[in-house]
């Protein structure tokens, strides 16, 4: 059987504090099918809140919500997750995230092969120059400091962003199709460090596209080392799809 999917746009998480005498949670999500996220069959069952955190799972018949949701003949879910998003600059018009929220996705994880930062001051001109629909002011250079930026605004789903080779290539070296002087290696190899540090998730590259195309074996392997320090994730679009 089929279900439609109601997602909880909250943690998964427990929480022990009382909801006063009147009720005993704040919400009670009736008759549901709960998948859980373990990967385990899903079951039939109630699903209370308090605040923003999950407080229990299971037979709730006895307990009463201040607020009560029949959820008979859907499915209950945490939220999805977007593994390849290009929400980047569509949170920046809409933070509501309208587009993707309403299909179930709580996270967006940006910057295949490009990312939004680092950026030199020409790169934040192009971007400028360049912009269609959106319109935008570029108020960061790093790759921190663009998602700081997204938080600030304030958006409705949590943001991840990997950093691409491509921006770092065009930061360091330009469009070019030439191997890297060891200067701009050592260049890319901070930036990294620094995206890292912010709170990158990992490296990326996209290497069917100018001007991550251009970057061979090693030039990718001594990015991802640097990467590697912090835990970070390797992704790539690959080369030769074609």
């Amino acid at each position: 059987m089929k279900y439609k999917v109601l997602l909880l746009l909250i943690p998964l998480a427990f929480a022990v504090q009382s909801c006063g005498s009147e009720y005993d949670y704040d919400i009670i999500i009736r008759n549901g099918m709960i998948y859980d996220g373990s990967g385990n069959q899903p079951y039939k069952g109630d699903l209370a809140l308090i605040g923003d955190k999950i407080a229990a799972l299971g037979d709730l018949s006895e307990t009463r919500g201040a607020t009560e949701i029949d959820a008979a003949g859907l499915a209950v879910s945490p939220g999805f997750i977007n593994m390849l998003s290009w929400a980047n600059e569509s949170l920046i018009e809409d933070g509501r995230s309208q587009g993707d929220i309403r299909q179930g996705v709580t996270l967006e994880v940006m910057g295949e092969g490009s990312s939004m930062g680092p950026l030199t001051e020409q790169m934040k001109h192009n971007k400028k120059e360049n912009q269609n629909l959106i319109q935008y002011e570029v108020e960061w250079t790093t790759l921190g400091e663009y998602l700081q930026f997204l938080e600030d605004k304030g958006v409705s789903t949590n943001v991840a962003s990997f950093i691409g080779n491509g921006t770092l290539r065009r930061y360091a070296v330009g469009l070019e199709d030439k191997p890297v002087t060891e200067e701009e290696m050592e260049l890319m190899k901070d930036l990294v460090k620094q995206a890292m540090e912010e709170g990158a998730i990992g490296l990326s590259s996209s290497l069917e596209y100018v001007p991550s195309i251009y970057a061979n074996q090693q030039e990718l392997t001594e990015l991802a080392a640097v990467a590697a320090v912090y835990d970070g994730l390797y992704i790539s679009h690959i080369r030769n799809e074609d």
